[in-house]
C-alpha cells in the first residue's frame, strides 16, 4: 500500500521528466533546464525527440546572440537535457509532466505505465487544458499525487502557470509544484478542476463567439480581428488566435467545456467542425480562418476572402464641417479628433456654459500634448480655434456631418435626432455614437432614415484608433461611403458591422466579462487570480475585474442586459453578483468601490 503523500517527505523536484516533445513540451524542457533542473525529454518518435533537441540548441544559441545567456551557461543548459523514446527513463524523476495529445486514452495509458515505473513519492502532472484532471487521477494508482500543471505557449515567454487540483490531490503535492513554478520565474495560479480552468475557460468562450459571429457573416474576419485588437488592446484578434492555437484544438476544448456547462456559448460553432474535418486547422496546416504561405508559418497571404484595397463603391458626400452634440468626455474627445484633422467643428450642448466647459476640456488636452512635445503651441491654438461652442443645436444648420455623443438613453437620443432632423440641412449625414442601442431606432425618429448611421468611437477618442461603422437596413450606400472616408481622414480604423446589440467589440467583450464574474460568484477562483490569469496567460492589458471597475459596473450591467434581451441566450444573463453590486451603489472606480476598493480622490 502506498503511504499517503502527506506522510511522505517530498523531494525538491530536481529531476523532471517531460513526456511529449512537441512545441509545448520543448518549451517546458527549456524553462526547466534554464532553471537548473535535470530534464529527461521523452517522445515516442525518435525524429520528434531529435527535432526537440535541435530546437533547444537553436533557441539557446539565439539567447547567447541576444546576450541573455553566456556560452558557458548555454553549455550547462544543454548538458542538463537528455532525450529518449523509452518511458522507463522517467523512473528516477521527482516529477513527471505529460504534454501528450489531448486524449484520455493516450494520457491514461501513460499514467498507467508510469505507475509501475516511478518511485512512490513521484508527482505526476498533466499539461491538459481540456480534459478532467480528476478523471485522469482516478485512473491512477496514486491519485493523491496527480495534478494539473498548465503552461501557456510559448512556455519560455509566458509567465502564467495554472496549478490544478482535483478533489483527490494532496495539498503537499500542490505546494511542491507551486514552489517549482515560482523557482522557474513563473506566476502560479491555483485553480480547481474544470475544463479550460481560468484563462482558457474564459478565452475559449470568447473565441467561440467570434467564430460564430464570422460564420453568421456579421463582419469580415479582418474587421472582427481589428476590432478586438484596436478596441480592447489585445495582442491578436480572435480568429488569428484560433489559427495559432489550432482550430481542432479549440474545438476539443470547447466540446469538453460544453459537456460540463451545457452553456450554448461553449457549444462549438459549426464552422470549427467544418474547418477541422477539412484539415484546415490553422497555421499548422497552412490554412484555417486565414491562409498562410506554408504550414507552420505566421505569414498571412491573400486568398479569395481578402478584401480588395481601394475597392470601388458609391462616392461619398462632401464633409468639411462637423457638429458634435454633447458636453461630456466622449463629445469633447470626438470634437478634438475632428479639429485635429482640419475640420471646422461646432460643439453644441444644452447650454452655452456646458459647451464652453467642453471646449475648455479640449484646451487642457491639447496643452498636455504640447507639454509632451506632440504638438507645438501654435498648432494647438489653431486646433482650438476650429471649435465653435454653441448652446443650441440650431448651430448645426450648415454642418455636413452631425454626430451625437449624449447620454446612452434611447429616448434622449431619439429626441435629439428629431431635433437634428429639423435643424440640419438636406444631405447632412446624421450619426450616433451609441455602443449598445439600436441605430435604426434613432433613424426612425427622423424623416430621413437613409442619412443615419452609427459611428461608435472608443474612449478616450483621441487615443483609440477604432471606429465601428454601423449600417442599418435603411442606411444609404453613399452615407456609408462618406463615413468610411471621414474615418480615414481623422486617422481612425473603421470596421463595418450591422445594427445589432453590442456591434463587434461589446458583443464579444461583455460575455467574457460576465463569465469572469460567474467564476468568482461560484468561488472557483479569486479576483486577483483571474485578473492575473488573463493578463499573463491571455495577453490582456487589464484583467476582467480591473476593466469592469474602470468601465463602471452600472454601464457593464446595462450592456449585459441589452445583449441578453437581443440574443435571448440564457448564458448572456447578467451574473447576479454584478446586479447586487450595482444595487448596492458599488459602481467601480467612480464611486470608490466596485469589485475592489479605491482611495477616494
Amino acid at each position: 500500500m502506498v503511504a499517503p503523500l502527506s506522510d511522505t517527505p517530498l523531494s525538491p523536484l530536481r529531476t523532471i521528466a517531460v513526456i511529449g516533445l512537441g512545441t509545448m513540451g520543448t518549451g517546458i524542457t527549456e524553462v526547466l533546464a534554464k532553471a537548473g533542473r535535470e530534464v529527461i525529454g521523452i517522445d515516442i518518435s525518435e525524429a520528434q525527440a531529435a527535432r526537440s533537441l535541435a530546437a533547444l540548441e537553436a533557441s539557446t544559441a539565439r539567447a547567447v546572440q541576444r546576450g541573455r545567456l553566456t556560452e558557458q551557461e548555454r553549455t550547462a543548459v544543454l548538458a542538463r537535457v537528455r532525450v529518449s523514446t523509452d518511458l522507463r527513463t522517467a523512473s528516477d524523476a521527482d516529477l513527471v509532466i505529460e504534454v501528450a495529445p489531448e486524449s484520455y486514452e493516450i494520457k491514461q495509458q501513460i499514467f498507467r505505465e508510469l505507475d509501475g515505473l516511478v518511485r512512490p513519492e513521484t508527482i505526476l502532472a498533466t499539461g491538459t487544458n481540456a480534459l478532467s484532471v480528476t478523471r485522469l487521477a482516478a485512473d491512477s494508482a496514486r491519485p493523491e499525487r496527480v495534478l494539473g500543471l498548465h503552461f501557456f505557449n510559448p512556455a519560455p515567454a509566458m509567465k502564467l502557470v495554472e496549478v490544478v487540483s482535483s478533489v483527490l490531490t494532496a495539498p503537499t503535492a500542490v505546494t511542491a509544484v507551486t514552489n517549482l513554478a515560482l523557482d522557474l520565474g513563473k506566476e502560479p495560479v491555483a485553480v480547481g478542476d474544470r475544463p479550460g480552468f481560468v484563462a482558457d475557460g474564459l478565452l475559449f468562450g470568447y473565441l467561440n463567439q467570434a467564430a460564430a459571429m464570422y460564420e453568421a457573416r456579421y463582419a469580415s474576419r479582418e474587421d472582427i480581428d481589428a476590432a478586438m485588437r484596436l478596441g480592447c488592446g489585445l495582442p491578436m484578434g480572435p480568429l488569428a488566435l484560433l489559427d495559432l492555437i489550432g482550430v481542432d484544438t479549440a474545438r476539443t476544448v470547447l466540446e469538453a467545456m460544453y459537456a460540463e456547462s451545457h452553456d450554448r456559448l461553449h457549444a462549438p460553432a459549426p464552422i470549427l467542425k467544418q474547418l477541422s474535418e477539412a484539415g484546415l486547422t490553422g497555421r499548422k496546416s497552412g490554412r484555417g480562418f486565414y491562409t498562410y504561405d506554408a504550414p507552420d508559418s505566421a505569414t498571412v497571404v491573400p486568398d479569395a476572402l481578402t478584401p480588395l484595397s481601394g475597392a470601388g463603391g458609391a462616392p461619398g458626400r462632401t464633409v468639411s464641417s462637423v457638429g458634435v452634440a454633447g458636453s461630456g468626455t466622449m463629445a469633447s474627445g470626438i470634437a478634438e479628433v475632428f479639429a485635429k484633422a482640419g475640420y471646422d467643428v461646432v460643439l453644441a450642448a444644452r447650454s452655452e456654459e456646458k459647451a464652453q466647459t467642453a471646449k475648455a476640456r479640449i484646451g487642457k488636452s491639447l496643452s498636455r500634448s504640447v507639454d509632451k512635445g506632440r504638438l507645438t503651441a501654435e498648432a494647438a491654438a489653431q486646433i482650438l480655434d476650429r471649435i465653435t461652442p454653441a448652446g443650441s443645436y440650431d448651430a448645426f444648420a450648415d454642418v455636413d456631418l452631425a454626430l451625437e455623443a449624449v447620454a446612452e438613453d434611447l429616448e434622449i437620443k431619439q429626441q435629439l435626432f428629431a431635433t437634428l432632423d429639423k435643424v440640419c440641412k438636406p444631405g447632412a449625414v446624421l450619426a450616433t455614437t451609441t455602443s449598445s442601442l439600436p441605430v435604426v431606432a434613432c433613424a426612425r425618429a427622423t424623416s430621413r432614415p437613409q442619412d443615419v448611421i452609427g459611428m461608435h468611437f472608443f474612449n478616450p477618442a483621441p487615443a483609440m484608433k477604432l471606429v465601428e461603422v454601423v449600417r442599418t437596413v435603411l442606411t444609404a450606400e453613399d452615407v456609408h461611403a462618406t463615413v468610411r472616408e471621414v474615418c480615414g481622414r481623422i486617422k481612425k480604423h473603421a470596421v463595418d458591422c450591422g445594427d445589432r446589440a453590442g456591434f463587434i467589440v461589446n458583443a464579444l467583450l461583455f460575455p467574457y466579462l460576465n463569465n469572469a464574474i460567474k467564476m468568482v460568484q461560484e468561488h472557483y477562483a479569486s479576483l486577483d487570480d483571474i485578473d492575473a490569469a488573463m493578463r499573463l496567460g491571455g495577453g490582456y492589458p487589464m484583467g476582467p475585474f480591473e476593466l469592469l471597475d474602470v468601465v463602471g459596473l452600472d454601464v457593464s450591467l446595462a450592456i449585459e442586459k441589452v445583449l441578453h434581451r437581443e440574443f435571448r441566450d440564457p448564458g448572456l444573463a447578467p451574473a447576479p453578483l454584478l446586479e447586487h453590486l450595482v444595487a448596492a451603489g458599488c459602481l467601480g472606480r467612480k464611486t470608490g468601490r466596485g469589485f475592489r476598493e479605491y482611495a477616494r480622490r
